[in-house]
């Protein structure tokens, strides 16, 4: 009788039964499955650390489990895969390979032809390149000849040009003269109207500086009646304040007190709900593992099929990726042919235009020459109109400094009345807006409360709303004065009380773990102690059976070999009574040891069920098969088989 064991070890039991084994270490891992071949000669296990080992079964004398023409057996090297299977392999490889071949060849055919029109199509375009280059240098030197043509008349026309200019020059000198002699009596008439303006202006200044000093007035007698009603408000707003932060402590008292009671009757809810789902989760997880084995199986299975599907495909994308770079390389050049043709038209197009702009621009050029020069001209007698101007106009400059000191002077004190203003205006716009804020801080936290109020019945969200609340509306920089000592207190005594529980509840966790790793440990003893009980049982019931049958067997013997039917009967029955009450005391012991038997199996049935329920909550590694049932016994009755 052959076993295993979690450590990985097999154990080799000598049947009939009498304690005595020998153990061999072979796994890593604990083993999973057992099995022996159908010539009882070897013996396969397999375990969690994915070896299999084969041992060869044999007798302490040497000899082989069972002798005959088949006692050396050789392995053969390739088990997994059958005769047809690489056959069609090979096939699929062959086919795939000669048509890899031929799309290579393909390729390299098509890419010759292509590289052939290539290289006849770029040797027409050098050509035509070329023709065209030597004909636009042709054109090019006959523009020159023309141009420099061009030049020689041009610099006969300037000649004329200038000749007339001087006479034009001489009859404007004489006509700005008379010019010059009317706009110097149009400036003493301006200077004259200037002196005018200056007092009316003067007079305009004084009114003005008046009333505005009457408007200042006037708006800081309205704006400190307003900073007077506004304190007043002030006021009212910071009682009303006080008032709500006493009604909202109240609150707070209120519903954490409500939230306790709420937690308490939940932990007992959800306590029960545990129990129930953890029975339920350890049935389920006995289902699993059987399950997962299968699973683990099937998807050893597929994952080598995946494997040489990948390899397969590989190899197919490595082929499409040749054919892809061999297109682009295609693509590329065709791109390059075209971009070549575009470049080509591209210069024809600028050269042309180049041509007509040289054109244009010499005729600008003559033209701009003759401009210059009139110009030129002109500006000289200009010149010195312009520097007596200059002197004119530092003149009034100076006079326009002694105004503009003097005005300075007034900006001055208004930009200083104005600034007062200003402030005042500002002082009054900060305390309307400290006093929006206030109220908009009040109505947030009216609507926030009214948020945190709809989840009182349900106790996280009504904590985390809280949270919020208080992440919102208090911030750092509080004073410590205006904590109350009375909320700091409770605040202290209930976080105490939170951490008081929690270490009560770790407490009690770890007793309840230590208290069901020593039910384990005790069934799993109290199994041990009834697995033994119960083999000495089986090999007792043996013992009594052999004891019988050679009994019967004896007394058959004894009676008459030559008489008849009759006597024989009534012989063997007077044997099997002649025997002494050895034989009625074996039945009786016999029975008792059934009932015993069955008292233990029920035993065993009850702490088989303990220790599932146990499993639930510490799970333990299940054996792989179950003992064989016992002889004459075909159930947990204990009622005896026909």
């Amino acid at each position: 009788l052959f076993a295993a064991s979690e450590a990985g070890t097999v154990r080799s039991y000598k049947f009939p039964l009498t304690g005595e084994f020998s153990e061999y270490q072979c796994h890593a891992g604990p083993i999973t499955r057992m099995r022996v071949s159908f010539d009882d000669a070897l013996l396969f296990c397999v375990s969690e650390d994915g070896c299999l080992f084969t041992f060869d079964l044999r007798e302490k004398d040497g000899r082989g489990a069972k002798a005959g023409a088949k006692e050396a057996m050789v392995f053969a090297e390739e088990v997994l895969v059958t005769k047809s299977d690489l056959e069609e392999k090979k096939t699929r490889m062959s086919e795939l390979e000669t048509q890899v071949n031929e799309l290579t060849m393909q390729n390299e055919y098509q890419l010759r032809l292509k590289d052939l029109n290539l290289n006849e199509r770029i040797k027409d375009i050098t050509e035509k390149f070329t023709h065209e280059l030597e004909s636009d240098k042709a054109k090019f030197e006959l523009l020159l000849q023309e141009k420099n043509e061009q030049e020689m008349e041009y610099e006969e026309k300037l000649k004329q040009a200038e000749e007339r200019h001087g006479g034009q020059m001489q009859q404007q000198e004489s006509q700005y003269q008379g010019k010059i002699m009317s706009e110097v009596e149009r400036y003493h008439q301006l200077q004259q109207e200037k002196e005018m303006l200056n007092e009316r202006w003067d007079e305009q200044n004084s009114l003005l500086v008046e009333s505005h000093e009457r408007v200042i007035q006037e708006l800081t007698e309205e704006y400190e009646e307003k900073l007077q009603e506004e304190q007043m408000h002030l006021q009212a707003v910071q009682q009303e304040k006080t008032d709500r932060e006493r009604e909202f402590d109240e609150t707070k008292k209120q519903l954490e007190e409500d939230a306790d009671r709420e937690i308490e009757e939940l932990k007992e809810k959800y306590e029960a709900k545990l129990a129930q789902e953890r029975e339920i989760g350890l049935r389920l997880k006995g289902e699993n593992g059987i399950m997962k084995k299968k699973f683990n199986a099937l998807q050893k299975d597929i994952d080598d099929q995946k494997e040489e599907i990948k390899q397969l495909f590989d190899q197919k994308k490595e082929l499409y990726q040749t054919i892809g770079s061999l297109e682009k390389d295609i693509s590329g050049l065709k791109k390059e042919i075209s971009e070549r043709d575009e470049t080509i038209g591209d210069k024809e197009k600028r050269i042309y235009d180049l041509k007509k702009k040289n054109q244009e621009l010499e005729k600008f050029k003559f033209v701009l020459d003759y401009k210059i020069k009139e110009l030129k001209k002109q500006i000289e007698p200009r010149e010195l109109e312009i520097a007596d101007m200059k002197e004119q106009i530092k003149e009034m400059d100076h006079e326009l400094e002694r105004y503009h000191k003097n005005n300075s002077s007034l900006d001055l004190t208004i930009s200083d009345l104005k600034l007062k203003l200003d402030g005042v205006q500002k002082e009054s716009l900060v305390q309307r807006k400290q006093n929006q804020d206030l109220h908009s801080v009040i109505r947030q936290f009216h609507h926030n409360l009214h948020e945190t109020a709809q989840h009182i019945q349900d106790p996280k969200a009504l904590r985390e709303s809280v949270k919020k609340l208080y992440q919102k509306h208090c911030s750092d920089n509080l004073k410590p004065t205006e904590i109350e000592e009375d909320v700091q207190k409770e605040y202290n005594r209930q976080r105490e009380y939170l951490e008081k529980s929690v270490e009560s509840l770790k407490r009690k966790l770890h007793k309840d773990m230590e208290m069901h790793r020593q039910d384990n440990m005790r069934i799993m003893q109290e199994n041990v102690s009834l697995i033994k009980e119960i083999n000495e049982l089986r090999r007792e019931i043996r013992t009594t059976k052999q004891s019988q049958r050679s009994r019967e067997i004896d007394s058959m013997q004894t009676s008459p070999g030559k008489s008849s039917n009759k006597p024989k009967r009534t012989q063997s029955a007077v044997g099997m009574r002649g025997v002494p009450s050895d034989l009625g005391e074996a039945s009786r012991e016999i029975e008792m040891q059934k009932a015993e038997i069955a008292k233990m199996q029920a035993r065993i049935f009850e702490l088989e069920r303990a220790l599932s329920m146990h499993e639930k909550v510490n799970p333990r590694p299940m054996s792989r098969e179950r003992l064989p049932p016992m002889d004459g016994f075909s159930g947990i009755d204990g009622s005896a088989a026909p």
